[in-house]
């Protein structure tokens, strides 16, 4: 019935369409006048707007003709799109597991199975030697996963004892969860025990108290604490309320363990509180009080705070307070802030500190002594990489586990001795099929944007590619501060081994270059991250490595709102474009703060009550600047229960532009009906996804 259904309400619902007669020929949603007036007093016309109400079966019949007329336009593909499932399920390890990782008693690990869409999450005991003795099965997801078009499994967490798991599920895609809880020696599993909460959740060391975060039922906005007793009768106790609605409110442990934290953040400000492990009945006490700009973030170790902040320092430094007066004024400085270093992050050991920072767009981990001396970083040769912190889940070792990948080297699991300063690689990510990274080569170029600031872009090919301009995939997000870093993708080779280029645009709007990178894209600066994207294409083809007709952008979410944007600005620059769940009527859902994330990201956006934020935004959101004119071929992806962009904004922007635009260019709006902004769930689903989307580039390309 699941299936039927959705077909005869296409059949029986034929005014949402108005040419819907065979799957080959155009859908076209209808219109209804709407109007919306905005901050400058002015008119803005919405015919579409009715394509809203998720629950209205004149929508979904919309959708359903969108997905059949994309299916049977492509169905010339279906080989192509089998043969590169079968290539992407070949080349990845069916059966595969992570490497375990000691916490305690036990070694954690995960693996999967070949044929089994979801991940099995097991434990070993744990001796001198390593896991020994037989395999005990944590959480079988596939298990739990049948029944459901859809299944995501979050917040898991072992008790402090190791005696119990927590973890939540999703079954829709919409990032609302039910908290579980299994009982690890007699494997009976307590359900729902806080049903519609966020996944987020924390033990204290009682190991029968929980802490858990639930959301606003409409804007899904998490700003409830509430603490849970496993062995209690009652109701579940709020113990803490984010009254402003631009602010959400998480909670998690200190690495020591020591204490729990909720914290409390929008775009630029943040708030922590503070409450011992071992009195969950406690006051939680607040770290600093919130100033509009202060951010900081606080964790525990060697009895003091140690607290990430850009108080007077742009790029962040590192301040050390003692838990029992940590405001501003005790804080103490451990690490200065630099010019030309961001400082991500931090993990503590015992003896050690390891700094995550960045400098000229590449992450290194700067290992030191709590006493400062014996500093060093870890070096890599490779011109462009990743490398980030590793499953670290013991305290007391001399031992760092990190991971490094470019995009021709696998994923790394590395062990490092911090005093030794000597490495081992522990696993590497296996690539079946005859996979060499000699075959392949990755560079980085710097790009001078119209303003003259220098973009990087990360590359990579086929060692043996031709010199004349070939196909390339250009891919850029810019918001948020997300740094996007060159990740290997053993499904990328199918586009490399046919003749592809993959380059990464490192555009204003992330942190790569530090935190002057991102305010440069943010707010009345944002355009400046769609012109370095289209300057980084354009100069890729007079560079050689590409031409305008070879040349294809992607992005998704807000990197959706970026190659919506540039189809409206440099329509001619790109052949194709693949926009994936995208954020494209930017102004419609700044001024609704009904739906998720808008009050809280005004910082990164502008708030459009403001008439010079409604008139910046208007000036570049996707939707509202649809013209007459011809559009590159295009591809939208997106999912019907998308809790952080709806779905109606690609399918109201795929409306006007089946409405403006004077071209026959193809495009193809793909909703997936059981899935959220992530896609569909399951790692078979995915491999589909992606095949779909790599046979419409190689068609476009004539590979």
């Amino acid at each position: 019935m699941r299936g039927l259904l959705p077909y005869l309400l296409i059949l029986l619902l034929m005014p949402a369409c108005q040419t819907l007669t065979s799957s080959d020929e155009v859908p076209r949603a209808k219109q209804v006048p709407h109007v919306l007036t905005g901050a400058l007093g002015d008119e803005r016309h919405d015919p579409y707007y009715w394509l809203r109400d998720r629950e209205n079966p004149e929508v979904i019949a919309y959708l359903e003709a969108e997905n059949a007329y994309a299916e049977a336009q492509v169905e010339h593909s279906k080989g192509l799109r089998d043969e590169l499932f079968e290539e992407i399920k070949g080349r990845i390890k069916q059966d595969d597991s992570s490497v375990p990782a000691r916490k305690g008693d036990w070694y954690y690990y995960t693996r999967t199975v070949d044929g089994m869409q979801y991940p099995i999450h097991c434990r070993r005991a744990a001796s001198a030697d390593g896991p020994t003795g037989s395999e005990q099965v944590l959480l079988d997801v596939n298990e739990l996963a049948e029944g459901h078009e859809f299944f995501s499994v979050t917040g898991m967490r072992v008790s402090p004892d190791a005696q119990k798991i927590v973890f939540c599920t999703d079954t829709r895609g919409r990032r609302i969860y039910s908290m579980h809880v299994k009982d690890l020696n007699t494997g009976e599993i307590r359900e729902n025990l806080a049903p519609d909460m966020a996944g987020n959740v924390a033990w204290a060391n009682d190991n029968r108290t929980l802490f858990y975060t639930k959301q606003d039922p409409k804007t899904l906005r998490s700003h409830l604490v509430y603490r849970h007793d496993l062995d209690g009768a009652g109701k579940d106790i709020l113990v803490f309320d984010e009254v402003d609605e631009t602010f959400y409110c998480s909670v998690y442990r200190s690495r020591s363990g020591e204490y729990l934290f909720i914290h409390s953040g929008q775009t630029i400000t943040d708030e922590v509180r503070f409450l011992s492990t071992n009195d969950p009945t406690g006051e939680w006490k607040v770290v600093q009080p919130r100033e509009r700009g202060l951010e900081y973030g606080v964790d525990h170790a060697n009895g003091a705070f140690w607290i990430r902040t850009n108080w007077k320092a742009k790029n962040f430094r590192l301040m050390k307070a003692d838990p029992g007066a940590s405001d501003l004024k005790s804080w103490e400085e451990f690490i200065p802030a630099r010019e030309s270093v961001y400082l991500e992050g931090m993990e503590a050991f015992r003896d050690h500190l390891v700094l995550v920072e960045r400098e000229n767009a590449l992450t290194r981990l700067r290992v030191m002594h709590w006493d400062g001396g014996k500093d060093h970083a870890i070096a890599f040769d490779e011109p462009a990489y990743i490398v980030d912190l590793g499953d670290n889940r013991e305290w007391d070792t001399g031992v760092l586990r990190f991971n490094y990948e470019s995009m021709t080297t696998p994923d790394s699991t590395y062990e490092y001795d911090m005093d030794l300063r000597e490495r081992k690689l522990l696993r590497r990510q296996e690539v079946l099929g005859g996979f060499n990274p000699e075959d392949y080569i990755t560079d980085r170029v710097w790009i001078a944007a119209r303003d003259g600031k220098k973009v990087p872009v990360s590359l990579v090919k086929r060692a043996d590619a031709h010199e004349a301009p070939q196909p390339l995939l250009l891919y850029g997000y810019g918001s948020y501060g997300a740094s996007m870093d060159p990740y290997f993708s053993a499904m990328r080779l199918s586009l490399l081994d046919r003749g592809f280029t993959f380059a990464l645009a490192h555009i204003r709007g992330g942190q790569e270059l530090g935190r002057a990178w991102y305010e440069d894209g943010k707010l009345l600066n944002k355009r400046n991250t769609f012109t370095d994207f289209i300057d980084c294409g354009e100069a890729l083809c007079d560079l050689g490595w590409t031409a305008t007709d070879k040349l294809y952008a992607q992005g998704g979410s807000a990197g959706g709102l970026l190659v919506g944007a540039v189809a409206n600005m440099a329509p001619d620059l790109f052949d194709g474009i693949v926009a994936q769940v995208p954020f494209v009527d930017v102004v419609t859902t700044m001024e609704d703060d009904s739906i998720p994330l808008t009050t809280f990201e005004y910082d990164e956006w502008g708030n459009p009550a403001d008439p010079a934020y409604y008139e910046y935004m208007l000036s570049y959101s996707p939707y509202d600047n649809v013209e007459e004119k011809d559009y590159p071929n295009l591809l939208v992806m997106t999912g019907l229960h998308d809790s952080q962009v709806q779905y109606w904004e690609p399918a109201k922007w795929v409306a006007r532009l089946r409405e403006r635009k004077t071209d026959d260019r193809q495009l193809f709006f793909k909703t997936e009906m059981h899935a959220g902004h992530g896609g569909a769930s399951g790692r078979y689903r995915q491999y589909e996804e992606v095949a779909f989307l790599y046979a419409w580039l190689l068609g476009l390309a004539g590979r």
